[in-house]
């Protein structure tokens, strides 16, 4: 059983208890659990199984913990988990998350109709079955109904560049509210999380209730949750939640800092704060003593109250960020201004738009030295993809372009060559040979068994002609996940050959995910960030990838593609 499999349990176990009300104490201990284990480099199943090394070393995981590990590593299943899971079944957990519901109800329902599923319940609503029970009615049951519609849509996340679009049309509306002084996004937005959840403002404002009233006014609100004096709830589109928060301004950086979190990272830095005598809330760093203020106004001077420099958002998980300040000062994380090409992009050739001149002169626009053209093989037959006499007349075209940008850009005669679902390569290694660089993929196959989708990755990186993996666990977020590959043992070859590994940076794809970057990083495997364009315009996705990188805590020296490509080119003819 992988790391994210154990995580899963622990944080169903802190769910199940907490439905039933049990100790919060316990409850903590199973989700502070599953995020310790989620975000370990290395595999619990290797820790365990090392008599020289202990599990409840990591912080977050005791002893109680690790025995259930162990459990779990040598059965795939926990018994405690089975029992709670006969003591709370799903259906309920499902239903008590529809707003205006709630538990005791939920448990009415389930028992008075035998709901087993949220389809079971909005057929139950649509034949009236629900207004006749006592204690309901049917403005209760018009309210359930809408409310399984939100809860089903409030339930998937949003990609973080969708939720970005969403931000900036929010924020150009509220910067037409007369009074608002300052105004900053927070929580996992700010912190370039893959996907969001929610959206939280801050803002200082002359008048409150006018910021919010005009928060009302935006286009898209649907309902508004609750409102108060300072803080406001509304749904947009009928699911999308955004708060606002209005804060004083000598507050503003301590809010900001507090609701940004991580909860991990406020915890840590709270903890900091303690051993110097201070505490930090939401309002402010404050001395224990005698209750004076002393930071508050910006997030630079409340971490330098407690002796820190000011830590990037995107850091803040409490993984990387405090072991990176204890010099005082923070490294420079990689910017879009660092990459100096692109070595993943297609062309009309198979299901790309633009031609190589189009990819070559857009490229020249975003100030790029070097690109690959790495249209698909032919086993992507729905793309047209390229065998080798195709592929050998792109390159030969490749090579008469060429002149025209010398000087300004360098054209790579590349390929994204498909490891095929028995393994080894689409195309006959006398050809990728003459590749400058060769892209290696799964796009077939995703289904296959863990080992052998290892086995197929593992033959591709000890292939002498391949150059990088690409998107190496193939997840799609939120529409597909990740093929189940031993990443352990992929990122091990990929260390001992001296292969490259990408960082695919589609919205869509971000693969490698931040925690495979921090083992790639560790195990000195060189990284290349790409766009994997179809179009001109699809290389505007870089951004999405250095967003990525820097929650890894990347420099620029981490990324290959920071280089020229003579240097990368030194790399892969050291290669094995």
């Amino acid at each position: 059983m992988d790391n994210g499999k154990i995580a899963k349990v622990f944080e169903e176990m802190a769910e199940l208890l907490e439905f039933r009300g049990e100790n919060p104490f316990r409850i903590r201990a199973y989700q502070n659990g599953a995020k310790a284990i989620r975000e370990l480099d290395e595999s619990v199943a290797d820790i365990l199984a090392d008599s020289s090394r202990d599990l409840a070393k990591v912080p977050g995981v005791g002893k109680t913990l690790v025995e259930k590990c162990q459990t779990l590593v040598d059965t795939g299943s926990l018994p405690q988990l089975e029992e709670l899971r006969q003591a709370v079944p799903e259906i309920v957990i499902q239903m008590a998350r529809i707003p205006g519901l709630g538990a005791k109800k939920a448990v009415k329902l389930r028992d008075a109709l035998a709901i087993e599923s949220l389809e079971d319940l909005r057929k139950a609503c649509h034949e009236d079955k629900i207004a006749g029970l006592k204690g309901f009615g049917k403005k209760s049951q018009a309210t359930i109904l809408d409310g399984l519609a939100i809860a089903q849509q409030a339930a998937e996340r949003i990609r973080w560049h969708k939720g970005d679009e969403l931000a900036a049309d929010i924020g150009g509306h509220m910067q037409s509210c007369k009074g608002i002084q300052k105004m900053q996004w927070a929580g996992s937005y700010r912190r370039l999380r893959e996907t969001i959840g929610d959206l939280d403002l801050l803002v200082v404002a002359d008048d409150p209730q006018s910021a919010m009233d005009h928060l009302e006014k935006y286009t898209y609100h649907a309902s508004t949750i609750g409102r108060g004096d300072t803080k406001i709830s509304i749904r947009v589109d009928k699911a999308f939640q955004v708060d606002m928060r209005c804060v004083a301004a000598d507050q503003f950086g301590a809010a900001l800092q507090y609701f940004t979190g991580s909860q991990a990272h406020n915890i840590h830095t709270r903890r900091i704060a303690k051993e110097r005598g201070l505490k930090i809330s939401e309002y402010g760093v404050f001395k224990v003593d005698d209750d004076t203020k002393i930071a508050g106004a910006s997030e630079e001077e409340v971490y330098e109250a407690i002796g820190l420099p000011w830590i990037a958002p995107e850091l803040r998980e409490d993984r990387l960020e405090f072991a990176m300040a204890e010099s005082g000062e923070m490294p420079t994380l990689i910017q879009l201004s660092d990459i100096r090409g692109d070595l993943h992009m297609h062309t009309s050739a198979t299901d790309g738009t633009g031609t190589i001149r189009d990819m070559a002169e857009a490229a020249i626009e975003r100030g790029l030295s070097f690109i690959a053209i790495t249209d698909h093989s032919k086993r992507v037959s729905m793309a047209r993809g390229l065998d080798e006499t195709r592929l050998r007349e792109q390159w030969k075209m490749i090579d008469e372009i060429r002149p025209e940008y010398e000087g300004r850009l360098t054209i790579l005669k590349g390929i994204e060559c498909d490891i095929l679902e028995a393994g080894g390569m689409d195309l006959a290694d006398d050809c990728l040979a003459e590749a400058d660089w060769v892209l290696a993929s799964v796009h077939y196959g995703q289904k296959q068994p863990r080992d052998q989708i290892t086995d197929r990755i593992l033959g591709a990186i000890e292939n002498p002609h391949v150059s990088c993996i690409a998107h190496p666990t193939g997840r799609l977020i939120n529409r597909r996940p990740p093929y189940d590959v031993d990443m352990d043992q992929v990122m091990d070859a990929a260390a001992k050959h001296g292969k490259l590994m990408e960082l695919n940076a589609n919205p869509a794809r971000l693969d490698l995910n931040d925690l495979h970057l921090s083992k790639a990083k560790k195990l000195g495997i060189p990284i290349v960030i790409n766009t994997d364009a179809h179009s001109t315009d699809g290389m505007n996705v870089m951004q999405h990838g250095i967003q990525q990188a820097r929650r890894a805590g990347f420099l620029a020296d981490d990324v290959a593609n920071t280089q020229a490509w003579q240097a990368i080119k030194s790399l892969l003819e050291k290669a094995t």
